[in-house]
């Protein structure tokens, strides 16, 4: 192939085929990493757009898995074309792409840069399916998660954190991303559309964080609104969902199985003791379609 013809050509227009889901109306491309130019994080610039491209929270790219007996590798890039390390929406979306291809299997085994999930299929139909998602353990670990400084004394909890609205006690966990917990009264009082973004790039998150503002409505129900880094608002989050549990059950408010309320509707989070913590929720299937790349536009 002459560099006039190359995929990464300025000159040369490119389908890229792709199908969109959205898990709690937290929206993804999933794509066959096969089909995908070099250039990822622009290339998800472009298609993520809401005005001139298709438009996401996310793109998914789909690739054959290290080790065969796994179903498949996905890698998860934000809107800003940042690379983020897990989505529990996004996986579940990943999940609905692969069973897509594989519909006889109950259950499916996903390489990540968080590691390994498992993912078992439940209800399906008419698009839409049912997935509970083996998490793994919190990281409550500061130089794990990461956060700065790394000696700083775990599980962190209440950590006052200085703020334009003065010190806000947060709790930080990771679910193999950074997560900021913040538990409010009620959401009309916070301006947390301000705050989520100050916290996001707080200095002591060098790789940024998720924020989440929790409002506890029972012993098994929380309701949350999320800040996604890399992304901002979105309808619901489901790596955010399962800090926000962690954090209410590390915090002694919760019950270890939560019912999670976000403004897209219900997930359920669950965190055995000494055990993973489970996500169920649903994928659905939005639309497929091909997207022009052209390097050039």
């Amino acid at each position: 192939m002459t560099p006039e013809n190359s995929i990464d050509s300025p000159h040369m227009t490119k389908q890229i085929p792709f199908v969109k889901y959205h898990g709690m109306e937290n929206d993804w491309l999933v794509a066959l990493a096969s089909d995908l130019p070099s250039g990822l994080p622009a290339l998800a610039r472009m298609m993520l757009d809401r005005h001139t491209g298709v438009g996401g929270d996310g793109l998914i790219v789909v690739m054959k898995p290290d080790l065969r007996s796994h179903d498949a590798r996905i890698r998860f890039f934000n809107a800003d074309g940042s690379e983020a390390e897990m989505s529990g929406n996004g996986i579940r979306c990943a999940g609905a792409f692969i069973s897509e291809r594989k519909p006889s299997k109950r259950a499916l085994e996903i390489e990540t840069v968080a590691g390994l999930k498992t993912l078992d299929k439940g209800k399906s139909g008419a698009g839409k399916c049912m997935f509970r998602v083996r998490m793994g353990a919190p990281i409550l670990t500061a130089a794990q998660i990461p956060f700065a400084p790394p000696e700083a004394e775990s599980p962190l909890l209440r950590f006052p954190l200085n703020t334009h609205r003065g010190v806000v006690p947060v709790t930080v966990t990771s679910m193999g991303n950074p997560h900021c917990s913040v538990f409010v009264a009620d959401f009309a009082s916070v301006d947390w559309l301000r705050l989520g973004p100050e916290i996001e790039r707080n200095e002591h998150f060098p790789n940024r964080t998720n924020v989440e503002f929790v409002r506890l409505v029972s012993k098994d129900e929380i309701e949350v609104r999320f800040w996604e880094r890399g992304v901002g608002h979105t309808m619901s989050s489901g790596t955010g969902s399962c800090g926000a549990t962690v954090s209410s059950i590390l915090n002694g408010l919760t019950d270890r199985r939560v019912r999670v309320r976000t403004e897209a509707g219900v997930l359920d989070v669950a965190w055995p003791e000494g055990g993973e913590v489970t996500l169920t929720g649903p994928a659905v299937r939005v639309m497929s379609g091909d997207y022009s790349y052209s390097p050039g536009k």
